[in-house]
């Protein structure tokens, strides 16, 4: 059996205890409660409020919990309340189109895979909840780079990969495909990430109409295109989707 790494169970104990607690605590307070010596908790604590989860009082010199604790549990819920608007909406959207159905968020460098619906089909299929999309090739990377501006910093800060020869690389042609992303309120991607593959995805806003993640839809070439473009009636599937999550996280109409 591995054996844990003493150092964050304390650092994690410490943080429990700090949550539990309704005033600040003291160094001798959380030594002894914790039954650390003193100079362990401290450079445990020094640790902690480096990197902005514990703060110290400048008067008291007393310790409480930090805002980068607050920011962490808040993308927590945000990316939880998404999921869960999304849940009803996103099976919607797979019956319809009969495609398998993607929720995404920005995270890091890429978009990663909040949801994940198989398409309706007795075909075996591999669940994606968890894997990471790029930026810059996907339906739903583009829709993020197109509306957050910390997605469009970290796409354009990042490498941009060709993944097939349909992959737009360059940053004046990718500015323009996200121009074009945001006048028609979708994005494509026609074999850019994988060759055969297209999809489909719409941004989600919340009561804030701020864009917190997008969904889309992925599927064979030759059933989401007719003639070498999109079908219509699964764009217009798609966005509706995107729009239904948005009035339900409080978006109001787009």
């Amino acid at each position: 059996m591995a054996r844990n790494i003493q150092s964050l169970e304390r650092a994690a104990a410490m943080l429990r205890l700090l949550a539990g607690g309704e005033r600040r605590l003291g160094l001798s307070d959380i030594a002894s409660s914790l039954g650390l010596a003193k100079g362990t908790a401290h450079g445990i604590l020094r640790t902690l409020q480096q990197e902005g989860f514990v703060e110290q009082d400048d008067a008291s010199g007393r310790y409480q919990l930090g805002a980068e604790l607050l920011r962490l549990g808040t993308t927590y819920l945000d990316v939880h309340e998404l999921r869960a608007r999304a849940l009803v909406w996103t099976d919607d959207l797979a019956r319809s189109s009969g495609e398998s159905v993607h929720l995404g968020v920005l995270h890091q460098q890429g978009v990663l895979i909040v949801h994940h619906v198989f398409r309706p089909d007795d075909s075996r299929q591999v669940l994606e909840i968890g894997a990471m999309q790029p930026l810059h090739s996907t339906a739903l990377g583009k829709v993020l780079s197109a509306y957050d501006p910390v997605a469009h910093s970290e796409v354009m800060e990042t490498e941009r990969k060709a993944f097939t020869d349909r992959t737009v690389c360059e940053p004046a042609a990718f500015e323009q495909v996200l121009d074009l992303t945001r006048a028609r309120g979708y994005a494509a991607d026609i074999e850019e990430t994988w060759e055969g593959v297209a999809s489909i995805a719409a941004p989600i806003h919340d009561r804030r109409r701020m864009p917190v993640g997008s969904v889309g839809i992925t599927g064979a070439v030759e059933r989401l295109c007719r003639d070498g473009e999109l079908r219509p009636e699964l764009v217009a599937a798609v966005r509706d989707c995107a729009r239904a999550v948005s009035r339900d996280l409080g978006a109001g109409r787009f």
